[in-house]
């Protein structure tokens, strides 16, 4: 799991750890470097047509070589302004790769995960740390690479040019250097606490907005339109305060340096009178590079906060490629079955589809009280199996179990005979169709969606699945058909038409298993009509796992599980339970008396 704790202090502000990233931009990277040098030299060179023109043109009050010095000084402009623009262009590849190859590495990263990780942590959160963070990284190693290669090599040949002209006057200037990096030290780890603080915060409102939005039905539906503002007023007025907190150490900060470097530019003017009054054209030159030379130290004021702003970046992005999922492929598994990006379906043994818990023990792992324990049941291929409670019983936890969402904490759980975790776990889920209570759309058409069932489906295939769930009269009814766009999550369709389309869509993939995470919860009567006619041929010939809320649609299980409190308390078929007059008799009494009550209001 990611926690939020403060990173530890990282040897050059936590570079290293992005290397790895870098090998596909080393050219680039490179070629910018070598091109900021020259840039540099440049900058350097042109104070010395000052010091020529001064001394020459009007120390001697000649014009002799004025046309070869008009043309070299045109030339080192028009050199400068190429180098300046190719260096820039590469910079904005490296930036643009970097950013390319950072997010694809995260997303891929975070389909690894299992469900604890997204149980745990915002949908904000995750956002922050793909897309702000890995942006601030890529600017990291483009655009301050290249400002931070010209600054050094023009105060390094600055500093070189000065010793060489007047070896005093140079040393006199170089004394600030020390006050600076003094200046530096103390001013670090306030600036590294109060980013770290305001990056947090960031992430907090990133999330309350995500929240706000995906949950605007909600919001306005319940009327919480000043809560919602209040929470994310709240947050914002203490992302203010920490934000003024640094803008003023910031200012502090540069409000130091600037005067460290002012009075380096004060002893120029000072000594550099004496110079002056016989060599004109060196005090020039000392005043140009004094000059030049504050601003690559002003630049140290923003660099290094940004610096520290990025070890924060970089350090919540490697944070998160740290995590490791709940369930993992042994590397054997991998070896022979592959993963969920390279697999190795030739490898992978037919699936017929029989279940055993055995002997299974289970607690989540944010948890400490145990859900299942000792738990053994057998489900052969073809079954349809029942689980039923209360909202919040714990139904799911037999499903994700099954699914390999989530590991025994002891015991086995053996599909076909053989422990799930002796093969891949893309093995085992692409031979499982699930429909949830709450379904789920991507962005894209109907057809585009369906096919994500089986991409390989033809149209007579993927109109016999919509056959089978009934879901051919909504298709009528869209403008497009099965082109259709259904809107990001499906949000342009009803809950209705999607879960129908979902339910095709999980058809579509001929699953050996089959679960039904109560998909007639969330839907009008005459889907569920629809749906429950489609049960018994959609059902056959696969083994079901059906969690359902309401007790009528599980009459003809074969087993049914009846949870409470994260526990299985009594199992058997329909009648069974019924003449046992326990807790499911009391659930099964308790329903039907509200919906007879129900009907008779209607």
């Amino acid at each position: 799991m990611e926690t939020n704790t403060k990173p530890k202090h990282l040897k050059f502000f936590g570079i290293p750890k992005i290397l790895p990233f870098l090998k596909n931009v080393r050219g680039q990277i490179l070629m910018m470097v070598a091109l900021a040098i020259v840039s540099s030299l440049v900058d350097i060179t042109i104070p010395q047509f000052q010091r020529y023109a001064l001394d020459t043109f009007v120390g001697q009050g000649t014009l002799a070589t004025i046309i070869p010095f008009v043309v070299c000084y045109v030339a080192v402009i028009l050199l400068a302004a190429v180098v300046n623009y190719i260096s820039c262009a590469q910079a904005t590849i490296v930036e643009m790769k970097v950013n390319r190859d950072l997010r694809q590495t995260g997303f891929q990263h975070l389909q690894t995960l299992s469900f604890s990780y997204f149980n745990q942590n915002s949908v904000g959160y995750i956002h922050a740390r793909l897309m702000s963070d890995t942006g601030r990284i890529g600017g990291l190693v483009s655009w301050w690479l290249i400002d931070c290669t010209w600054r050094v090599s023009y105060l390094v040949g600055a500093v070189i040019v000065m010793l060489r002209m007047n070896a005093r006057l140079a040393l006199m200037v170089l004394t600030t250097v020390p006050v600076l990096v003094v200046l530096f030290a103390i001013f670090q780890k306030k600036l590294e606490d109060v980013n770290h603080e305001v990056r947090e915060i960031n992430s907090k409102i990133t999330g309350n907005f995500n929240e706000g939005i995906m949950g605007a039905k909600t919001v306005k539906s319940l009327a919480i339109e000043e809560e919602m503002e209040s929470r994310f007023t709240d947050e914002t007025e203490n992302m203010r305060r920490k934000s003024i907190r640094a803008s003023r150490l910031r200012g502090l900060f540069a409000g130091t340096m600037n005067f460290a470097s002012s009075v380096a530019l004060a002893i120029v003017l000072w000594k550099g009178g004496y110079i002056a009054l016989e060599e004109l054209g060196t005090f020039s030159v000392f005043m140009s590079y004094a000059q030049g030379m504050m601003e690559p130290l002003r630049w140290l004021v923003d660099i290094v906060s940004d610096l520290i702003t990025t070890q924060v970046n970089i350090q919540r992005f490697t944070d998160l490629l740290a995590v490791r999922s709940d369930v993992v492929d042994t590397p054997e598994v991998t070896e022979k079955y592959g993963d969920c990006f390279h697999p190795k379906k030739e490898n992978w043994e037919p699936i017929k589809g029989d279940i055993e818990f055995k002997d299974v023990t289970f607690r989540y792992p944010d948890g400490e009280e145990t859900v299942l324990e000792n738990f053994s049941l057998k489900i052969p291929f073809g079954s349809h199996i029942a689980i039923v409670g209360e909202t919040g019983a714990g139904k799911s936890t037999l499903v994700n179990l099954v699914c390999r969402f989530y590991e025994p904490t002891q015991g086995q759980l053996l599909i076909d005979g053989r422990d799930a975790r002796e093969r891949s776990q893309l093995w085992l889920h692409s031979a499982i169709g699930y429909v949830l209570q709450t379904p789920h759309l991507f962005s894209g058409s109907v057809r585009e969606n369906l096919l994500m069932g089986n991409p390989n489906a033809t149209q007579e295939q993927i109109w016999d699945a919509i056959r089978t769930v009934s879901a051919d009269e909504v298709i009528a009814h869209l403008e497009k058909g099965l082109d259709t766009d259904v809107g990001e999550g499906g949000d342009l369709l009803s809950t209705g038409e999607k879960q129908l389309i979902s339910f095709a869509r999980a058809i579509l993939a001929d699953p050996r298993i089959l679960i039904l995470d109560e998909a007639t919860a969330s839907v009008d009567t005459m889907t569920e009509a629809k749906i429950q006619a489609a049960m018994e041929q959609v059902t056959k010939g696969r083994t079901c796992l059906m969690i359902a809320h309401r007790l009528s649609t599980v009459r003809n299980a074969d087993l049914i599980l009846v949870v409470k409190n994260g526990r299985i308390v009594e199992q058997g078929s329909h009648t069974q339970l019924l003449a046992q007059k326990g807790y499911y008799r009391e659930l099964y009494t308790r329903q039907y008396e509200d919906e007879a009550t129900a009907k008779i209001l209607a």
